[in-house]
């Protein structure tokens, strides 16, 4: 019965984390330690597996809908690996406590930097011809389903985004979150891109930066196969099901819900902070 719930609940955070770009790690974590009581190691440890399952099972309706930006995706890819190779040499150095509080502190400023472009304003000018983004052919375009019509946008500050990256990797490592929920909102910032690109972009990108990272866990034990394999397996269907919505929704309200969620699981991650019990589950 408890396989049965662990596969529900994989599959509704993977739906979302579909939606939002973030995979399911940054949901399955509190799930399965507020919820189900499993230690954080662990709980990180079959997150990070449906993050690859997640990031697999949402590539192939992102690239058919071209909201991928597959070269983007590969040049970002590379400072986030760096990233959580990093991060891997600091696990088991972080206690819990302040594993918590780092992660009610990323979804927090996350949610804040995202509130802050809820109108998205494409720049239409002509592109720096001496960019990074211009040398490597990073500009693209994609058909929104939403208003039916071709949507161009320009990459920018590349150097940044780069940056930001790296240390979404790192967090990725420690966490087990997929870094989802740092590349959206750098690429929001720094890039400039437009929600749905961000989204689908960060999905193509989650698995890789996951795989380097995950071999780490299996090594230490944290990875539960009675815990791990239905979560994989409603991650997998989840995140098809989060792909196809995603091209069906308008921008500004995808934007307000992203914020809402990451907002309230700060709250709950917080309050695991300093040992206080939620809903029955276990600080």
């Amino acid at each position: 019965m408890e396989s049965l719930w662990l596969f529900a609940a994989a599959f509704g955070a993977s739906a979302l984390g579909g939606v939002l770009g973030m995979a399911s790690g940054i949901f399955i974590v509190p799930i399965l330690t507020l919820f189900f009581g499993v230690d954080i190691h662990t709980a990180i440890g079959a997150s990070i597996v449906s993050v690859i399952a997640c990031s697999c099972g949402s590539a192939s309706p992102f690239l058919k809908g071209r909201l991928t930006n597959v070269r983007l995706a590969i040049v970002l890819e590379t400072a986030t690996t760096f990233g959580a190779l990093t991060g891997v040499l600091l696990i088991g150095i972080i206690s819990t406590p302040v594993l918590y509080g780092l992660f009610a502190a990323i979804l927090a400023i996350s949610a804040k930097q995202m509130l802050a472009r809820r109108r998205e304003a494409i720049d239409a000018s002509a592109p720096n011809g001496k960019s990074w983004a211009t040398i490597l052919r990073l500009h693209s375009s994609f058909p929104d389903r939403v208003s039916g019509r071709e949507v161009s946008y320009q990459v920018s500050r590349v150097p940044l985004g780069m940056m930001l990256m790296y240390g979404a990797g790192l967090i990725s490592a420690l966490l087990g979150i997929g870094s989802g929920v740092l590349k959206i909102p750098a690429m929001d910032t720094a890039l400039r891109l437009p929600i749905k690109v961000s989204t689908a972009t960060s999905n193509f990108m989650i698995g890789v930066t996951a795989a380097a990272s995950a071999g780490a866990y299996f090594v230490r034990g944290d990875i539960d196969i009675g815990i791990t394999g239905p979560i994989a397996l409603g991650s997998v269907i989840g995140a098809l099901v989060g792909a196809r919505l995603l091209m069906r929704l308008p921008a500004d309200k995808l934007r307000v819900f992203f914020v809402i969620v990451l907002t309230l699981l700060a709250i709950q991650m917080l309050m695991s902070t300093f040992g206080i019990k939620i809903l029955g589950g276990t600080a």
